[in-house]
């Protein structure tokens, strides 16, 4: 009985493996809404050479002159990057326990060791480019409070930079000569 159960299990489990086929990326354009906004509330949190610090501020698009601007609190321009550098843009996302997660945990209580389940989630949006004036490749990193509007940033620039949807990041596809 023991041989016939093992058997038809690893029958199933054959079927099941030989069966699976690779799904195409989805590469469709995802819907940008047109009453998007041209202005986003996020945290820089680094990749930009020559500005290491966090900082708050607000992402503009400037379409006049194709480039996406970061604004500080107090409205001065801390730096721009232009639409055509832009190699890849896409959402991340981080699970962490909160410090307070982390005190409890460690109480010697029944129980305490719970507290160390909670999490939190911190949604990023990492734009990927060319910097022309170093010459090298560089990630800015930009913390956004929650996913619908991280993803309607993303969306929104992919859009405006002429770039391909690939789920729901977008990407600057080769030159096919060089290659």
């Amino acid at each position: 009985m023991k041989k016939f159960l093992f058997l038809t299990i690893a029958i199933f489990c054959f079927f099941g493996i030989s069966n699976a086929q690779p799904r195409p990326a989805d590469k469709t354009m995802p819907a940008v809404s047109p009453n998007a906004p041209d202005s986003y509330e996020t945290r820089y949190e680094g990749g930009i050479f020559g500005s290491s610090a966090k900082e708050k501020g607000t992402l503009r698009f400037d379409d006049t002159n194709e480039r996406i601007v970061f604004y500080r609190e107090n409205g001065k321009e801390m730096f721009s990057i232009p639409y055509a550098s832009l190699v890849t843009v896409f959402p991340d996302s981080k699970q962490s326990v909160p410090q307070s997660g982390k005190v409890i945990g460690a109480l010697p209580l029944p129980g305490a060791g719970l507290a160390g389940l909670m999490s939190k989630s911190t949604k990023y949006a990492n734009l990927t480019f060319d910097d022309p004036d170093v010459e090298a490749k560089g990630t800015a990193s930009f913390r956004f409070k929650d996913k619908a509007m991280l993803l309607t940033f993303i969306g929104k620039l992919g859009e405006k930079a002429n770039m391909k949807a690939r789920g729901d990041a977008y990407y600057r596809p080769r030159n096919p000569s060089i290659y």
